[in-house]
């Protein structure tokens, strides 16, 4: 699922972002309801989490907005707990209120059954949980990996970052999106964790069977897809 954080607060938003990005969503963060918005109407997202308090545009005026076009599910996020706000947010056509503080379990439950109504189950025909590429198999729900039947014994990192090519593939993923997205780190030049992580993964996924996944493009990062000899 690619899920959207509008919310104010920098460090609870980095903080949704670290934690949804661990369980496997993708994440995009707006820290105000005009830019928010503008990436909502853009983006193709299976949710969004969205605060009532946000400077330039507020919360409702957001939702309303966006319902004007879409029917994505929204989860709204506030500190007020008055019966009257749930309501109206509700009412304006949100499909779930949360009231901080909150624990990082109930909104991920929230988040899942979300996912759930909209038709992000963990079928194969879905293929959200499930991911495939050339044998390369991928269970995001019970965090197991195999190619061609074979089991793969894969680190928690090792299984995010292969979840994060695996959704982009055919897509060139530069090592400062992989840093950022997979260890939460400004990347630093000097620092070459993604470049042995992928050797790492490489050992696991591609050294042990004929058909190599994980592609170098020299210059821009790394990409895994399907190529032919």
């Amino acid at each position: 699922m690619k899920v959207l954080v509008i919310e104010d607060e920098k460090k609870l938003a980095e903080y949704l972002r670290r934690a949804l990005t661990e369980h496997n969503y993708v994440v995009d963060v707006a820290h105000d309801g005009i830019n928010g918005l503008h990436l909502a109407r853009e983006g193709q997202y299976d949710l969004i989490l969205l605060d009532v308090m946000l400077p330039g545009m507020d919360g409702f005026s957001v939702l309303r907005d966006i319902r004007g076009t879409s029917r994505t599910p929204v989860l709204m996020l506030t500190a007020r707990d008055k019966i009257e706000d749930r309501v109206k947010g509700l009412r304006d056509g949100a499909d779930d209120y949360l009231v901080k503080p909150f624990a990082l379990s109930e909104l991920l439950a929230r988040v899942l059954a979300l996912g759930r109504r909209s038709g992000h189950q963990h079928t194969e025909a879905g293929g959200q949980n499930l991911l495939r590429v050339d044998g390369l198999e991928l269970d995001l729900l019970r965090r197991r990996a195999s190619r061609d039947g074979v089991r793969l014994d894969l680190t928690a990192k090792e299984f995010t970052l292969l979840a994060l090519l695996m959704r982009k593939q055919g897509e060139v993923l530069s090592r400062l999106e992989l840093a950022e997205q997979v260890w939460d780190i400004n990347f630093n030049s000097n620092t070459n964790v993604v470049e042995v992580a992928v050797r790492r993964l490489r050992g696991k996924i591609d050294d042990p069977f004929e058909r190599k996944l994980v592609h170098t493009v020299r210059g821009m990062g790394y990409v895994l897809e399907v190529r032919e000899d």
